[in-house]
């Protein structure tokens, strides 16, 4: 039965906290998928809905980036994407009259678990200036508005075009065609914020900002290393990869400052002795402090260039740069250094260095634990020279494997989508459709936050997402989002970013994965690119949530034939009509998608894209070679009295989507602010089990940033550290607080002080 969403926010003042659980799935999450679905759905609508997902003739899930392996299961779904399909697939409706009953400073107070309940929108609103309530608006009016504000603008740079990694390949390589034609490289996307220091490091070290190993790699390795990274919450299909990986004889040394129930134990609810007993997963567990990754892999480097026999001397020989530099500083290496950064035992260490000699094929994975630090690129690349020094790129059962977060954030970068693209990639472009691209770079995540806050930018627009909630430092972002004087969301659901508006406001519900998408060419289907570089198909199977609902590639084409008019070449109305169209040019455009519709309509499962380090053992970087890299060995120092605090997701919850109030496998239910602290850190700060405390944020500004009212959870973290859920804790992440080379938010190494507060 489809249950009402909530009337108001639930009380979330006293949260219950019970001892973490050491083991993942099993019967428990097969019962939480079927009542969220079914509270969503419907029984019925449930059953019709998940047994497409991930299927070769249904639609890719909304949620984690992960691949399917080629035979499918029946139920190709994990626990959290059931609950993203639920959310979209929802029959709760989102209509004017919800609008005309609640205005935006409403909506401003309500949480994000609120908004997010209330269901699909079905109409364009729009809220005018000097409003205090968004009204309907016909698509042709919507447009207008758009062209008004666009075409006034005294430079196409004052525009940004934000896109979140849900959004298509066809719709992210129009709207990137888009913003060029229109004069702007402002093409900020959700990767900024996430795998930004991936694509950095790799790039540089061996010439693809993206993966280099398969399923089937991940299935034959001898060693996997995970770090940085819980998919048991974030990419929970990942398990089954480890477990079967596990069954084949492979090791695996987990990294990370939380234990993690997914990496403890999995119980695969695919199989009878899966849910009733699991499979052990992780072999070794370094319990490593926040940010001391870096050190470790230097180290281990070290120990390894010290171990005779070690080093595959002909591979790095003939497909490597910069090893003698490399070397040298590796020899620098210090255990004692290595031991404070870390505060790991060197037992453990050793350990550890045991396991990568005795592997011949070796992964390693990460994910944002490696990402969001100020170190973060040079702690990737150490983590590359660990790979190389073992020849372990470019060898079946080894490579590297950053793990993406959203469906398609890594397909939405191979269109197109990225502030400072390739001079060939412009070229391809400005060939194709007769038009010239801007050549100088646009504005990331956190320049155009700062282009707004200081009137360098004036109309935002987003293809998705929930920008507001997935940004650094609330208050800064949400003052600068308000100086805006048109702000635009391509939205299926309510999120925060729809109350934080600029001078004028646009809401443009669009079509969802689950969705049929009817044009006039026939029903259409998208394509998407998963974590490691496979492309396939997606088609919706529900009908609309509402007439009034245009797909993604509608709301881009019609968006440039009203601002760019008959100036404009390019057949956007063909565009719209027809998919197919848009992936005969993208074939001209990108490399690797030659023949694309051809290559769907003969394999419904997909191509892989080309990877040259992968196949061929070819590195296109600027020496030609694989790349040793040798910068200075960073973590982060605390004072005295502090934390260093990492902003995480609970297991209800998908990047700002949330579910629900519960961390299941962390033991905490009804409430999300809590801060998991070791308790004889908490002993040393005065700070009882249950007491409630501030968060507050310490940066070179001198700016205070404070969180108020969490509860403190004891909880076996690593020593100094601390965890608290995002968004609630990105008021305390300082704009500027970023990556090096990759601008992407710290919000891994937030140093904080607890400051104890009554219970609220």
């Amino acid at each position: 039965m489809v249950s009402k969403p909530p009337a108001g926010d639930p009380v979330q003042d006293a949260p219950q906290v019970t001892p973490p659980q050491h083991a993942a799935a099993g019967l428990p999450a097969v019962g939480h998928t079927l009542r969220i679905a079914r509270e969503q759905m419907g029984s019925l609508r449930t059953a019709r809905t998940l047994l497409k997902v991930n299927q070769k003739d249904g639609f890719d899930c909304p949620g984690c980036a992960w691949p399917e392996e080629d035979k499918r299961h029946v139920a190709e779904f994990c626990e959290n994407g059931a609950k993203a399909v639920a959310e979209e697939a929802t029959l709760r409706r989102v209509t004017p009259e919800f609008f005309a009953a609640h205005p935006v400073a409403d909506l401003a107070e309500r949480s994000g678990y609120w908004l997010g309940q209330q269901g699909r929108i079905t109409q364009p609103m729009f809220l005018p200036e000097g409003g205090d309530r968004y009204e309907p608006v016909t698509w042709e009016r919507a447009f207008g508005i758009l062209a008004e504000e666009l075409r006034a603008l005294d430079s196409p740079d004052e525009a940004l075009f934000y896109t979140s990694g849900r959004t298509s390949n066809e719709a992210a390589f129009l709207l990137q065609l888009f913003a060029r034609e229109f004069g702007t490289n402002n093409l900020p996307d959700c990767s900024n914020m996430c795998h930004e220091s991936s694509g950095s490091a790799l790039t540089e070290t061996i010439g693809v900002g993206k993966g280099s190993v398969s399923l089937e790699d991940l299935h034959r390795a001898d060693l996997i290393v995970v770090a940085g990274q819980n998919p048991g919450t974030n990419h929970p299909r990942m398990l089954s990869a480890l477990e079967k990986a596990k069954a084949a004889g492979a090791r695996i040394i987990s990294v990370n400052p939380l234990p993690e129930a997914g990496l403890e134990r999995f119980k695969n609810p695919q199989t009878p002795l899966g849910m009733v007993r699991g499979a052990a997963l992780t072999d070794l567990f370094l319990q490593i402090r926040i940010g001391g990754d870096q050190a470790l892999f230097r180290l281990l480097n070290k120990l390894v260039l010290e171990t005779p026999g070690a080093v595959d001397e002909e591979f790095v020989r003939e497909h490597t740069h910069g090893y003698e530099e490399f070397a040298a500083a590796a020899g620098e290496a210090d255990w004692d250094e290595t031991l404070a950064a870390t505060g790991l035992e060197r037992s453990e260490i050793e350990r550890a260095l045991e396991m990568v000699l005795a592997s011949e094929r070796t992964i390693v994975c990460w994910a944002m634990g490696l990402t969001q630090h100020k170190h973060s690129v040079p702690t990737i690349r150490e983590v590359v020279n660990l790979l190389l020094l073992r020849g372990n790129i470019g060898r079946p059962g080894a490579g590297v494997c950053p793990v993406r977060g959203h469906s398609n954030v890594q397909g939405d970068r191979t269109m197109g989508i990225f502030e400072r693209p390739a001079p060939a990639f412009l070229d391809a472009l400005d060939k194709e459709f007769g038009i010239v691209s801007p050549r100088h770079h646009g504005f990331d995540v956190v320049r155009s936050i700062q282009a707004l806050r200081d009137g360098e930018a004036k109309v935002f627009f987003a293809m998705g997402g929930n920008f507001v909630g997935a940004t650094p430092d609330t208050e800064v972002t949400e003052a600068a989002m308000r100086r805006a004087r048109l702000t635009v969301h391509v939205s299926t659901k309510l999120n925060r970013s729809h109350a934080v508006t600029g001078t004028r406001a646009l809401i443009l519900p669009t079509l969802g994965r689950t969705d049929k998408d009817v044009q006039k060419a026939g029903r259409q289907f998208v394509t998407v690119e998963d974590s490691m570089g496979l492309v396939h198909a997606s088609r919706g199977n529900l009908p609309p949530a509402s007439p009034h609902l245009l797909s993604e590639p509608a709301i881009v084409a019609r968006m440039a034939r009203a601002v760019l008019g008959e100036a404009s070449a390019t057949p956007w109305e063909e565009f719209e009509a027809d998919y197919a169209r848009i992936r005969d040019r993208i074939a001209r455009v990108v490399p690797g998608f030659e023949d694309f519709n051809a290559r769907l309509a003969a394999d419904p499962g997909g191509f892989a894209l080309p990877h040259a380090p992968r196949d061929e053992r070819r590195f296109p970087t600027k020496t030609g070679k694989a790349n040793f890299t040798a910068a200075p060995v960073e973590y982060p120092r605390v004072p005295e009295g502090r934390l260093l605090l990492q902003t995480l997701r609970s297991h209800d919850q998908y990047n700002t989507t949330i579910y629900g109030l519960d961390d299941r496998y962390r033991g905490i239910k009804g409430g999300r602010r809590v801060v998991l602290v070791h308790p004889e850190d908490a002993a040393a700060l005065g700070l009882a089990d249950g007491a409630y405390a501030d968060l507050v944020s310490e940066w070179t500004d001198g700016v205070e940033r404070r969180a108020p009212g969490f509860r403190v959870v004891h909880y076996p973290t690593a020593r100094g550290c601390a965890a608290a859920y995002y968004p609630e804790t990105n008021v305390l992440v300082p704009l500027e607080s970023t990556a090096d080379v990759s601008n992407t938010p710290a919000s891994k190494s937030v140093i904080v002080r607890l400051e104890q507060s009554p219970s609220t």
